[in-house]
């Protein structure tokens, strides 16, 4: 049946390509990678359009938009990842922030 494979699973009958037991279980690598995406996305969106505008508010903006993705990505399930994913997607966040900073310095 299973030819010389050595399957000892209940589901052998089964294709190669079906696990039943199997289901969608996100990992920290997708919280991360969204997060740090959107945040780049949203940010570095807003430095042209607040071209014309004071520095501080464009940190302002880009802070809370920071903040919020930042809870929603520990919504998603980061607050149950491990403590480097943790610690890297705070990181991340802030790093662009500071890019951020450093970009609009000049407007301040």
């Amino acid at each position: 049946m299973a030819g010389d494979r050595r399957i000892s699973r209940p589901d052998s009958s089964l294709p190669d390509w079906e696990v039943p037991d199997s289901s969608y279980r996100p990992i920290p690598i997708v919280w991360f990678t969204g997060a740090f995406l959107l945040q780049a996305l949203i940010v570095y969106s807003l430095l042209p359009l607040l071209s014309g505008f004071s520095g501080w508010l464009t940190i302002a903006l880009a802070a809370m938009a920071t903040g919020a993705i930042g809870m929603w990505t520990w919504d998603r399930g980061m607050k149950e990842a491990g403590t480097p994913w943790q610690a890297a997607t705070i990181i991340v966040l802030l790093a662009q922030m500071i890019f951020v900073a450093i970009a609009v310095s000049h407007r301040l």
